[in-house]
């Protein structure tokens, strides 16, 4: 199996390690707009730099599967590439920071039967995995509510906020995703407020450092997210659910960037440095799937409509800022649509 990654970067190099990694890869082919860095991270690798003009003719190349390891902002092109081979394509989130962009990237993967896989690669946490399991199997009953918390680390530079698409399309989009995922239900409603707390470059792109929002699913569940750009202790993702047979929490461990002050549990140990470091088990769990994917083993566990709906949402909680009101996620719709 051949399968190339576009993108040298953080994510290119956390997807590339572990493609190379799989026994079932025979070869990793890297490419990056910087041909340098492409040559660097396969020379560290074992894998094969190519040129950035051969993606041009992406099917040329013999690959069975692309990775599109690019910032959102710079999807567009090499992604279609990607479809229109016709080959599995592993993306990550978000496909695109519109609906109509996003929509035309799922038509295209239609089009020539590409199977489109999203990183949501929260979808493969170890603890959030148990918790979508025992969901599923009943284990907590009616589900009374749920609340989901990210935080990052440490706040962004002015380049990557620019071009994110706020914190909403950003960073939420992984916590709208899990609600759905773990629910079976997509998010009928929103109401969401932000802040800029302490952070003042966030303002200067009309974003926010803190949120906080309120949804509920179309089967019932409330549920509560929060967001901050910022822990002075580390990295925090966390899922806690409520039901009528149990409550359960994913991510609460020792690493936990979090300090109890009655003292009765040990956290804080070797805090989370950052979502890599959060979730390093969770992105190899997930290229291992989109390799079952790849060789026919298995579904797709992350369908585009994932990013779809997610943006959607994600988008209504704009709405919802802007307006100061809930907002119906279905209103929500592209102006091509």
């Amino acid at each position: 199996m051949r399968v190339a990654v576009i993108g040298a970067g953080r994510m290119g190099a956390i997807r590339a390690a572990d493609l190379v990694a799989d026994p079932r890869v025979d070869e990793v082919l890297i490419a990056n707009r910087n041909p340098a860095r492409a040559a660097d991270l396969a020379a560290s690798l074992g894998a094969v730099a190519i040129d950035w003009a051969d993606l041009d003719a992406l099917s040329a190349l013999g690959v069975d599967a692309t990775v599109v390891a690019l910032a959102t902002d710079a999807h567009a092109g090499v992604l279609d590439l990607a479809l229109a081979s016709g080959r599995p394509t592993l993306c990550e989130k978000p496909i695109a920071l519109t609906l109509e962009d996003t929509e035309a990237a799922i038509a295209l993967a239609q089009q020539h039967g590409t199977t489109l896989q999203i990183g949501f690669q929260r979808r493969f946490d170890p603890g959030i995995r148990e918790m979508h399991d025992l969901i599923a199997a009943g284990g907590l009953g009616v589900i009374y509510s749920m609340s989901l918390l990210s935080h990052d680390i440490a706040p962004s530079g002015p380049e990557f906020i620019a071009g994110s698409g706020g914190i909403f399309r950003d960073l939420h989009v992984h916590d709208f995703d899990v609600i759905r995922w773990l629910t079976g239900s997509d998010i009928a409603t929103v109401y969401a407020t932000r802040a800029v707390r302490a952070h003042l470059a966030y303002a200067e792109f009309d974003d926010a450092d803190t949120t906080v929002t309120h949804a509920v699913t179309a089967s019932g569940v409330q549920v509560v997210v929060r967001g901050a750009r910022h822990d002075a202790l580390g990295h925090d993702v966390r899922v806690e659910a409520h039901g009528s047979k149990d409550s359960v929490v994913a991510g609460l461990t020792s690493r936990t960037p979090l300090r109890p002050l009655d003292g009765t549990i040990d956290t804080n140990i070797d805090a989370y440095s950052g979502f890599v470091d959060r979730f390093r088990e969770a992105f190899r769990r997930e290229t291992a799937a989109f390799v079952d994917v790849v060789a026919g083993t298995s579904p797709n566990p992350s369908p585009p409509d994932s990013a779809l709906e997610s943006l959607r949402v994600a988008i209504a909680c704009e709405q919802s800022v802007a307006s100061g009101e809930p907002v119906r996620v279905a209103d929500v719709r592209s102006t091509a649509g």
